[in-house]
């Protein structure tokens, strides 16, 4: 069953089951008034009837039998023995046991209905040993009540189709939005077209609508990502294979009975050449894996010392580079994250830094917390020649790499993931100038000093 029959079956069923109460309810308290009304009518007639002195004559010929026949009432006067006076037997009310019961005195009165003649019958003293008996017919009260049902029955069969009208109505109308939706997202499975969904209003549907739109956003920008990605690793792959593919060739050919032989000190030339577009190649994919690593969703749960993990990159840091000399400054700091993600960025920053550093240069390392003892600062600065203002605002984007650069080895990678990293464990990643001269770049991690 469909969503909007569902609203409008459930309308129905609502506005059914109300009807059906207060039908209910209508429908026993006029059933009550009424014979209410009947009852207390009839009690007071008789009493009337009972304390005046025309029922004293033994023939009742004085009681004005014909007034209360007109009136639709039946009366008679029953004695303790069982004799009975009053109109012809038809004309005079049943009798049981109640009203010979008030006639000897064993009740005050007696009130019931006779179904044999559809007629309620009352009974009051009326002298010694005898009771006064007078009935009327229901029938009235009865043509009344079938009458009151037949009204609460039609009103509210015409109330359940109104509302089952209505809840279709609105279903129809507050669905749309929902159809809408619905439309969108099988555009999408089927055709990939991310264009966002037109919103209207501000109910929850729009607010549905509008995180959809959002969810479109994200899925845009992360396809717009992914392409770059693809593109940008096309392209820095192309040159290493091209020139690795070229040597190859060449080593190849010289390797023919008919080709010219190559030299000795070509060939190990070449050779060296094929190794470092191998390592290169090497760093780059390990690069791109890195990079792909941190895009996904992970959850960063592991206690950690930063300064441990620093340590660590330091040693690998200085094995890469020989000629340049890393001087730490490392206060203790603890932070909740992923050591092997933290690592990689440090020695990223250390790679670069020791990168741009000439020979014998001095790459300070520094860790201490900020003034708030919230966030802790990771910062690296080198000896080389600093990093020009109009690159600085795309040193972290992912293959990015300066004019500068453009001769040095690397991918344009490390610095990205660098930036990732950082975001990834609720800090931040800068760039600027060191006092020494060269670059500084920092971390803002978050965390804590460790309790003394």
């Amino acid at each position: 069953m469909s969503l909007r029959n569902r609203v409008t079956w459930l309308a129905a069923i609502c506005v059914a089951g109300a009807v059906a109460l207060v039908s209910v309810a209508a429908f026993v308290t006029v059933h009550d008034s009424l014979y209410r009304e009947l009852d207390e009518s009839l009690l007071q007639r008789a009493e009337d009837a009972a304390r005046g002195p025309l029922v004293q004559t033994p023939d009742l010929q004085q009681v004005p039998v014909a007034f209360y026949a007109a009136a639709d009432f039946k009366i008679s006067v029953v004695f303790a023995d069982g004799a009975v006076i009053g109109p012809y037997r038809e004309n005079r009310p049943p009798l049981s046991y109640q009203e010979l019961a008030v006639a000897r005195g064993q009740l005050v009165r007696s009130l019931r209905t006779d179904e044999g003649t559809n007629s309620r019958v009352v009974a009051v003293p009326a002298g010694n040993d005898a009771a006064l008996v007078m009935s009327t017919s229901l029938e009235s009260t009865q043509q009344t009540l079938a009458q009151l049902s037949l009204v609460l029955v039609v009103m509210g069969g015409a109330g359940i189709l109104l509302a089952a009208a209505a809840g279709t109505a609105v279903a129809r109308a507050g669905l749309r939005p929902v159809q809408r939706l619905t439309a969108a997202t099988e555009r999408v499975a089927l055709t990939g077209d991310l264009r966002p969904i037109p919103v209207t209003g501000d109910d929850e549907l729009a607010r549905l609508t509008t995180s959809f739109n959002r969810m479109l956003e994200a899925l845009a920008e992360s396809q717009e990502r992914q392409r770059r990605l693809v593109a940008d690793a096309g392209h820095e792959l192309r040159t290493p294979l091209t020139s690795l593919r070229t040597n190859l060739e060449l080593l190849v050919a010289s390797s023919r009975p008919d080709a010219p032989k190559l030299s000795d000190e070509d060939r190990e030339e070449m050779l060296a050449d094929v190794q470092a577009q191998i390592n290169e190649l090497s760093a780059l994919v390990g690069d791109l894996v890195e990079l792909a690593r941190e895009d996904a969703p992970q959850e960063v749960h592991q206690p950690l010392d930063l300064i441990d993990v620093v340590e660590r990159a330091l040693a690998r840091a200085r094995r890469r580079a020989s000629g340049v000399e890393f001087v730490p400054r490392l206060q203790p700091w603890e932070m909740m994250g992923d050591a092997t993600a933290l690592e990689r960025a440090v020695v990223n920053l250390l790679d670069n830094a020791a990168k741009w550093s000439p020979e014998g240069g001095t790459v300070r390392v520094e860790v201490r917390p900020e003034p708030d003892g919230k966030t802790a600062v990771l910062e690296v600065a080198d000896s080389g020649p600093g990093i020009a203002p109009a690159d600085r605002p795309y040193v972290f984007e992912r293959f990015y790499r300066s004019s500068d650069a453009r001769t040095l080895p690397g991918s344009g990678l490390g610095l990205a993931i660098v930036k990732q990293v950082a975001e990834r464990h609720g800090g931040t990643a800068w760039v600027g100038d060191a006092p020494e001269g060269g670059a500084l770049l920092r971390m803002h991690l978050p965390g804590k000093p460790p309790e003394k």
